[in-house]
């Protein structure tokens, strides 16, 4: 369900700011939703799995508050963001 790390890495190093950077608001979004993809497919496969529901829902929240910080701070990234990303808003 989780992501392994080689795919983590090739997420950070596909949107960083600079050689130094993980934790950027991008780069954040970016790894939550190679995680939700994830968790997505599970869940089609599982559909009782209800801990695994909030854990997704908890996931997308979390992925929402970045965004809205992002478009309030950066508005320009945060459409470059969605436009890579292909998430809907």
């Amino acid at each position: 369900m989780s992501i392994t790390s080689e795919t983590k890495t090739r997420v950070i190093q596909d949107y960083r700011r600079n050689e130094a950077d993980t934790g950027s608001p991008e780069v954040q979004i970016a790894v939550l939703t190679q995680r939700i993809e994830n968790l997505t497919e599970h869940m089609k496969g599982h559909q009782k799995d209800y801990a695994g529901r909030r854990g997704l829902l908890m996931l997308v929240s979390r992925r929402r508050r970045l965004l809205d910080y992002l478009k309030e701070h950066e508005p320009a990234t945060y459409q470059s963001i969605l436009g890579r990303l292909s998430i809907r808003k």
